[in-house]
């Protein structure tokens, strides 16, 4: 293979961008991953982790090198209603519909569910979760691999972008399930992106095209709100748990018989 293509600035700038994409892709992919994975017991839930990125990075790197057959979804198999479905479609509308339902339920059960009621439930298994985390690997990988042909077309840019997102995402997994498990508030507001990301992937299944940066924008600005949330109870917290001011005692009077006379407490 010719390698003088990384003499280019322009792959390595190739390279930068799609890091960086990949990488906002996946943090969406690790949320949903951390939410399915805290159903199982607290000793399976990083093996549950490591197994779904592990599985998404394969997912990737296979249909990177099946590229040729994924630009090739685009082309129409057939049409309904005068408008064409290619096999790009019928998977962005599955996903997106996958996405949906399955937010809508975590929502669901989070709120009206066994767990708002204090009732554990039964534990999902370590096979359903797995399986569910793979339906969802598939989904996010093609969008991402799509995006990384449309950036650049050197297949060793492209995995190497891909193996270094998913090693961030592996070594970040940990602290962003956690942090998200902590905070239900984060999950909610987590899960309704989810929401908005499954509406978008199957209206662009339905040809319908959503600027990704006006949805990301909308996004952007619900976390930094509920950054500025999560600040204001930290700070209202530490003041709650502040040591309470002692109870000062006046000076002792003098009786008349001159002993001393403790004064009543303020």
């Amino acid at each position: 293979m010719d390698w003088t293509f990384l003499a280019d600035p322009a792959t390595w700038v190739a390279f930068g961008t799609l890091l960086i994409l990949e990488i906002v892709l996946g943090v969406d992919n690790v949320i949903f991953i951390s939410i399915l994975a805290s159903k199982l017991p607290e000793s399976q839930r990083q093996k549950a982790r490591t197994i779904g990125l592990t599985l998404a990075m394969v997912l990737r790197i296979g249909l990177l090198f099946a590229a040729s057959w994924v630009v090739s979804l685009t082309a129409d198999l057939f049409s309904l209603f005068g408008m064409g479905f290619s096999g790009k479609d019928l998977i962005m509308i599955g996903g997106g519909a996958f996405l949906l339902y399955k937010a809508v339920t975590e929502i669901h059960e989070r709120l009206e569910g066994e767990e708002a009621h204090g009732d554990a439930g039964k534990a999902a298994t370590f096979g359903a979760v797995i399986a569910q985390i793979l339906a969802l690997d598939l989904v996010f990988s093609l969008d991402s691999v799509i995006t990384a042909v449309g950036v650049t077309e050197h297949l060793p840019v492209m995995v190497a972008a891909v193996v270094i997102a998913v090693a961030v995402m592996l070594l970040s997994a940990g602290w962003i399930g956690g942090f998200v498990e902590k905070h239900p508030t984060v999950k909610m507001l987590a899960l309704s992106f989810l929401v908005l990301i499954g509406a978008m992937l199957a209206a662009e299944g339905f040809d319908i095209h959503i600027d990704k940066a006006v949805l990301y924008g909308a996004m952007g600005f619900a976390i930094a709100v509920e950054v500025l949330n999560l600040l204001y109870k930290r700070n209202k917290d530490k003041k709650r748990a502040q040591a309470v001011e002692p109870v000062h005692l006046r000076p002792a009077r003098l009786k008349e018989d001159g002993t001393h006379e403790d004064a009543p407490v303020s």
